[in-house]
C-alpha cells in the first residue's frame, strides 16, 4: 500500500490559536470559551479524516515579558487557557473516529493521577486518546503550581523518564482479559491478571494496583516534542508521535529526520512506530492569488510585543530586560532554562553567536507563521507531498492562523488533492487511533 500522510489538528483551549494575532482576524470566531466552538471545529477535522486533534498547554498566560501580565492580557496573548483535557471531552462527545490528544506536564503532576486520567479518557472515547507529554518551560508555570522557580532543563528530563515508567508500568498492569463478570460464580476479573508495581525511585513512589483497565488500543498513544540534545533522547526512548518545529531548510529536515529515526531504533525501537509531524502553517484558498491575499492579512496583524513577550514565554527569559539591539552574552545563552531547541535554531539559521532580542524575533518566528504553505490546492499539495516524499516527514501538525477558516478551506480545497494523488486516506482505517495511526496495540509489559 502507497504510504500515506497522517494529519494532526494543533489546537489549543485559548482564547486564540497557536499564532497569537489569530482573535484578531476578522474571519475568527469570538467564542472560543464555549463547548459549540469545540464540537463544530472537531466535526471539521474529522470530516477531513485527520487523525487526531492535538491540543498544547502551558500552566501560566505568558507574562515573563516584563514579569507583569497586564500586556498579556491587554493584547490578547494567549491570556484565557482553559484546562484542555476537560475541552478535548467536548470534541470527543462530538465525533466518532477523531483522535483527541492533550497536554499534562511530568514536572507538576503525578503519574498515577495523569494515568488514571488518560486511561479513562481511553475508555470514553473508545480507544482514541493520546497524552502530550511535557515538561513545561518556566517560571510563571512554577509560580501557578506552588514553586518558587522552574527545575533546571536536564534535570526535568530526568524526572518525566521515570515519571514514564510510572506511567507505562500501571498502564500495564492489567492483562486484556483480566475481566470475566460471571455473575453465576461471581467472579468480575483474575486476581493475578491485575498487578502492583510497587515504585520507588528517585522522584516518585507509586504502589498500585492501578484502577482503570485497558482500552480497545492498550493504552493511550504517546506524542512528544523534545528537540532539544536530551529532549530527543526522551522522546527517542517514549514518542509514538512526534511534534517538531519546521526545519529551516529542507536540508536540515532530512538530517532531523534521520538522526530521530536512528535514535528510535538505537532505543531498540522500532522507526515505523515512530510517527514524526513537524508544524506546518496551511493559507490556502481557491486560487494562489486568494490565498496570497489572506498571508498579507495575517503579517499584518502581527505585533513586536506578541514575539517577545512568547519568547520570553518559551525561553524563561525576561527579554524586556535588554535593549532590542543589545546581544545576548554567552552566559545568558548558556543558562537559558526554558526550549533550549528555541535558542539552538535561532543560533544555526541566522549564524549569529550572540543575536539581539531583535535577531531573536526575526529567526524564530515568534508570533508569524514560520515557513508557511501558500496557495490554491495545487501549490499547498505540492509543498506537503515534497516534505513527506523526499525524507523530511511522516505527516503534518496543521497550524491554523484563525479558526475555523484555516481548517475548514484546508479540507475544501487541499485534502481532496492529496487525496487524489494517493497521498491520503479517504477513510479512517478503524475505530482506534492506533488503527488510524498504523501503530501496534502495545504488549503487557513492553
Amino acid at each position: 500500500m502507497q504510504r500515506q500522510m497522517v494529519m494532526v489538528g494543533f489546537l489549543q483551549a485559548q482564547n486564540c490559536t497557536n499564532l497569537v494575532s489569530s482573535w484578531r482576524h476578522p474571519e475568527s470566531r469570538t467564542d472560543t470559551w464555549s463547548p459549540e466552538y469545540y464540537a463544530d471545529l472537531g466535526r471539521v477535522l474529522e470530516a477531513g479524516k485527520f487523525q487526531v486533534a492535538f491540543f498544547d498547554d502551558r500552566l501560566a498566560m505568558p507574562d515573563r515579558y516584563g514579569n507583569d501580565h497586564r500586556h498579556t492580557v491587554e493584547h490578547g496573548i494567549r491570556c484565557v487557557k482553559m484546562d484542555p483535557v476537560t475541552v478535548m471531552m467536548v470534541m470527543g462527545m462530538a465525533t466518532k473516529r477523531l483522535g483527541l490528544g492533550s497536554t499534562r506536564s511530568t514536572t507538576y503532576y503525578e503519574p498515577f493521577d495523569v494515568a488514571r486520567t488518560f486511561a479513562t479518557i481511553d475508555l470514553m472515547t473508545n480507544g482514541r486518546a493520546a497524552w502530550n507529554v511535557v515538561t513545561s518551560m518556566n517560571d510563571g508555570e512554577a509560580l501557578n503550581m506552588g514553586k518558587d522557580v522552574h527545575p533546571e532543563h536536564d534535570s526535568r528530563y530526568d524526572r518525566a523518564d521515570e515519571f514514564m515508567e510510572v506511567v507505562m508500568g500501571h498502564w500495564t498492569s492489567w492483562d486484556d482479559d483480566a475481566i470475566v463478570q460471571n455473575k453465576e460464580t461471581g467472579l468480575f476479573a483474575h486476581g493475578d491478571k491485575v498487578r502492583r508495581i510497587d515504585h520507588k525511585g528517585k522522584f516518585f513512589q507509586s504502589r498500585g494496583p492501578f484502577t482503570v483497565p485497558r482500552s480497545k488500543q492498550g493504552h493511550p498513544v504517546v506524542i512528544q516534542a523534545g528537540q532539544s540534545g536530551r529532549g530527543k533522547q526522551f522522546a527517542a526512548r517514549w514518542g509514538e508521535l512526534l511534534f517538531v518545529g519546521s526545519p529551516p531548510t529542507l536540508e536540515l529536515g532530512r538530517k532531523n529526520y534521520k538522526e530521530i529515526k536512528e535514535a528510535v531504533a538505537a532505543q531498540g525501537r522500532n522507526p515505523d512506530h515512530c510517527i514524526i509531524a513537524p508544524s506546518a502553517y496551511i493559507i490556502c484558498a481557491e486560487t494562489k492569488m486568494e490565498a496570497e491575499d489572506k498571508a498579507a492579512l495575517t503579517e499584518r496583524l502581527t505585533t513586536e510585543i506578541d514575539a517577545l513577550s512568547l519568547l520570553s514565554e518559551a525561553m524563561n527569559f525576561d527579554f524586556a530586560s535588554k535593549g532590542m539591539d543589545e546581544p545576548f552574552t554567552d552566559d545568558e545563552l548558556d543558562h537559558i532554562s526554558g526550549t533550549q531547541s528555541m535558542r539552538d535554531r535561532v543560533l544555526a539559521s541566522s549564524g549569529i553567536k550572540n543575536p539581539t532580542p531583535r535577531e531573536f524575533v526575526k529567526y524564530s518566528h515568534r508570533a508569524r507563521p514560520n515557513k508557511p504553505f501558500i496557495g490554491g490546492a495545487k501549490e499547498v499539495a505540492d509543498g506537503l507531498e515534497e516534505w513527506f516524499s523526499t525524507g523530511i516527514c511522516d505527516g503534518f501538525v496543521v497550524a491554523a492562523t484563525h479558526v475555523p477558516g484555516t481548517y475548514t478551506e484546508f479540507v475544501k480545497y487541499v485534502i481532496p488533492e492529496l487525496q487524489r494523488r494517493g497521498l491520503y486516506h479517504k477513510d479512517y482505517r478503524g475505530e482506534t487511533l492506533r488503527e488510524n495511526l498504523g501503530l501496534p496495540i502495545p504488549r503487557i509489559g513492553a
